[in-house]
């Protein structure tokens, strides 16, 4: 059972640590703010607790670091990591800069350790659903990709929206396609907090001619967590606010012009809605992290997945600040 130790225990922290300390062997405990380490010590005795990152990276027997801290540090605790031969599991996204990104798969890679990006969507059963919808041919050719990520809040101040929703939807978008965007650009504006984007548009489009379109903003009077993929054949939509109707297939698509006025007709036919596993999708991850770490799965792929949404989001950030 591999040994993991935590840093950062605020806003997402716990749930990782709630995860590692009942699939592996939580052993280290680790945050700057002294009441929060105090607090989540006492809920979790057998692990260490400090505020010393340096701690960790000086244990030994210490086999993973999980970093859940702002995203800002990421790439220097992720970096620091993997160079004391720890396992990382860093949440996303590990890096804000490709070149950064890059630096931390090539080192992952040389010492042979894992780097494993937080990228929680992507063991969603509902997800994991829509790629199979998508490899197994059912929707046709793919057409399109786009994503609402909407609410009103949190408002935050060191990311903006980008950064902070757009992640979860273009490591999706990415994942299902699974090819680079050879455009990418996005439009925003900063309405609250001078310099971070409250309402960001984001267009991509992929060499196979598909595109993807994001609308992510914390200034809105809906609630959306909501995806649709547009085929020939079929479209689908993963809709996280439902509780029991995650995925929704239509049998809809254009048909063929009509010869009397020259316009499309469309076909339409059943709705499908499949039944999705109620698996916690953050369980799903943490266990898929271990398994890496173990030996299992491709480490590589998993490193590289996650520098090719840093490249996007690079790609995104130039083009929302040009």
């Amino acid at each position: 059972m591999a040994s993991v130790g935590v840093v950062g225990l605020n806003y997402w922290g716990p749930n990782l640590v709630r995860n590692f300390d009942e699939l592996g062997e939580l052993t280290w405990l680790c945050d700057l703010d002294e009441e929060r380490l105090a607090e989540l010590s006492a809920r979790y005795p057998k692990a260490r607790a400090t505020a010393s990152f340096a701690d960790l990276l000086a244990d030994d027997g210490l086999d993973a670091i999980v970093v859940a801290t702002p995203v800002p540090t990421h790439y220097a605790l992720a970096k620091q990591a993997l160079e004391a031969g720890k396992h990382v599991f860093v949440e996303k996204p590990p890096a804000m800069r490709e070149a950064e990104m890059d630096e931390l798969v090539r080192i992952a890679d040389e010492r042979e350790l894992v780097l494993m990006p937080g990228h929680l969507l992507l063991y969603h059963p509902g997800i994991l659903k829509v790629k199979e919808l998508v490899e197994s041919g059912e929707l046709g050719e793919v057409l399109c990709v786009y994503g609402n990520r909407q609410n009103l809040g949190i408002v935050r101040t060191n990311e903006n929206a980008l950064w902070s929703l757009g992640v979860h939807d273009l490591s999706v978008i990415l994942y299902l396609l699974d090819e680079d965007p050879e455009t990418a650009v996005a439009h925003g504006r900063d309405f609250l907090t001078p310099g971070v984007e409250d309402v960001v548009f984001c267009y991509l489009r992929f060499p196979s001619g598909k595109i993807a379109h994001m609308h992510l903003s914390w200034l809105d009077p809906h609630k959306m967590r909501k995806l649709t993929v547009v085929g020939r054949e079929k479209m689908v939509v993963f809709d996280d606010m439902e509780l029991e109707r995650k995925v929704t297939v239509y049998e809809k698509s254009p048909w063929k012009r009509a010869e009397t006025y020259g316009e499309w007709q469309t076909r339409s036919g059943d709705i499908f809605i499949p039944k999705i596993s109620t698996a916690e999708p953050l369980r799903l991850e943490c266990t898929y992290f271990l398994e890496l770490v173990a030996g299992e799965h491709d480490r590589a792929k998993v490193a590289r997945d996650g520098a090719r949404v840093v490249r996007a989001l690079e790609m995104l950030t130039d083009s929302l600040v040009g």
